[in-house]
């Protein structure tokens, strides 16, 4: 009885649609992407690239802002901003999907699936992390990992991926009764996006639901500047998502996508590794763009972020600067860090260093490394790998050695990128749309009205 009234409920739903509503909706979010991080990778397209047209989402002919504060402090953490942007309602910092009393609030995924829709939540980092966590869980601290995950099974979702699982640090037996969890809950596990392609062959279509992560997860998919072989890519998720969703039900469906890792590098203040990842998340765009192109009545694209981290900006004291610097570098903070701690437990040497720093971010070849910055280095060196003296700097997913911090501190001076911050930042975000009803995401906005809106140009409301 329960199925039928469901049914009726999405029959009458899709009955009342109007030719103007939006069929197919795309919904990406940038983790951390703030004004300052668009503005310098556009600088990049047009410096470097030497691109005649803007990046993908900055073409489209709505641009607009949202703010971000959530409902117990005027800079938002992920949780919150997580929330606001699937249910419309503002809670407090750490709470998934429930309002500031810990009543649950169901995300805008529970609306378009009574309405017939498919529904799918794809992202680079975490699987449960908060973000897509508050699509189908409900949680009063975004760290309750063996709460958050199983919620997945039984939300109705068709899709859902990730770069790994917070879950993982519960240990393997957890892991593993999740994954039994998802499979008695109909899902289809493909371990990277081969396995994925895969499963298009069993029984000539596609599963009704899809559980997609990498062979090995680790937490992220890997940052775009260490081309990773094999990696797991934010444009392969949007595919994978919407091959799921249109073989679920080709008439009508809604995904949202995101950019976790642009978040990851503006954590470590890494400006080379922010544009890198951005110019991956319009990858990903890009394969909803083309669906566009083919649907363009019937299909709504709406791109923003969470919140805005490290408030990078583009210029900064000091006299010339380059963003083309983006191109010497070829590794990640986090990466140069990690290579450093195992490196500097043999006998490391000021030589050795200075010959990675030189194929790795191309100092004093293609970055004009001054003789002070010189010996700046020189000094950190010492006191980093041989006393050992130097204090590490702590941000939210890496602490780095003080080597690598001024390192890459300046490498982000010779490019002209500024941080005030290692954590998040009040700023406005942007807000970007094309396709059906996209001119209702005009205006300052809060991230709270970005849902509501979405569900008004579907005719949900």
């Amino acid at each position: 009885m329960k199925k039928l009234l469901l049914s009726a409920f999405a029959a009458a739903a899709a009955m009342t649609m109007t030719a103007d509503d939006a069929k197919y909706v795309f919904y990406f979010i940038g983790d951390g992407m703030g004004l300052g991080h668009v503005n310098a990778t556009e600088a990049y397209n047009r410096d470097v690239l030497k691109s005649d047209q803007p990046i993908l989402m900055m073409t489209f002919p709505v641009a607009s802002q949202a703010r971000s504060y959530s409902a117990s402090s005027p800079i938002t953490d992920s949780a919150a901003a997580g929330t606001a942007l699937s249910t419309g309602y503002k809670t407090k910092n750490s709470m998934i999907a429930m309002d500031p009393d810990s009543v649950a609030v169901p995300s805008i995924a529970v609306d378009f699936m009574n309405a017939g829709y498919a529904v799918g939540v794809g992202t680079t980092v975490q699987a449960d992390d908060a973000t897509p966590a508050a699509w189908y869980a409900h949680a009063e601290n975004r760290g309750m990992k063996e709460t958050i995950a199983p919620q997945a099974a039984g939300s109705g979702l068709s899709f859902l991926a990730g770069g790994g699982f917070k879950l993982q640090g519960a240990g393997e037996v957890a892991f593993k009764e999740y994954l039994n969890t998802m499979r008695k809950g109909g899902y289809e596990i493909a371990e990277g996006y081969a396995a994925f392609s895969e499963l298009k062959g069993k029984g000539g279509k596609m599963p009704q639901k899809v559980l997609l992560f990498p062979e090995n997860p680790t937490g992220q998919v890997g940052y775009t500047i260490d081309s990773i072989p094999g990696a797991l890519t934010c444009a392969q998720i949007t595919e994978a998502c919407l091959q799921t969703l249109e073989g679920v039900n080709p008439d009508r469906f809604l995904m949202m996508i995101e950019g976790g890792n642009i978040d990851w590098a503006a954590h470590a203040n890494d400006g080379g590794g922010v544009i890198k990842e951005i110019l991956n998340f319009q990858d990903a765009i890009n394969v909803a763009y083309q669906f566009y192109l083919r649907h363009p009545s019937e299909t709504l694209i709406v791109v923003t972020a969470d919140h805005d981290t490290g408030a990078m900006a583009y210029g900064r004291n000091g006299g010339a600067y380059n963003i083309a610097y983006a191109d010497a570098q070829k590794i990640s903070k986090d990466a140069f860090a990690d290579w450093t701690r195992t490196w500097g437990k043999g006998n490391p040497t000021w030589e050795e260093m200075e010959k990675t720093l030189r194929e790795k971010l191309g100092f004093w070849t293609i970055v004009p490394v001054s003789e002070r910055e010189t010996n700046e280095l020189k000094q950190l060196f010492d006191e980093t790998f041989i006393t050992k003296k130097a204090e590490d700097e702590k941000t939210l997913y890496h602490t780095f050695n003080a080597f690598t911090a001024k390192a890459f501190s300046i490498l982000n001076y010779h490019m002209g990128i500024g941080w005030t911050t290692t954590y998040h930042a009040g700023n406005f975000v942007p807000v970007y749309a094309v396709g059906a009803n996209a001119g209702y995401f005009t205006g300052s906005l809060d991230n709270t009205d970005i849902p509501k809106l979405i569900k008004r140009a579907a005719g949900l409301d």
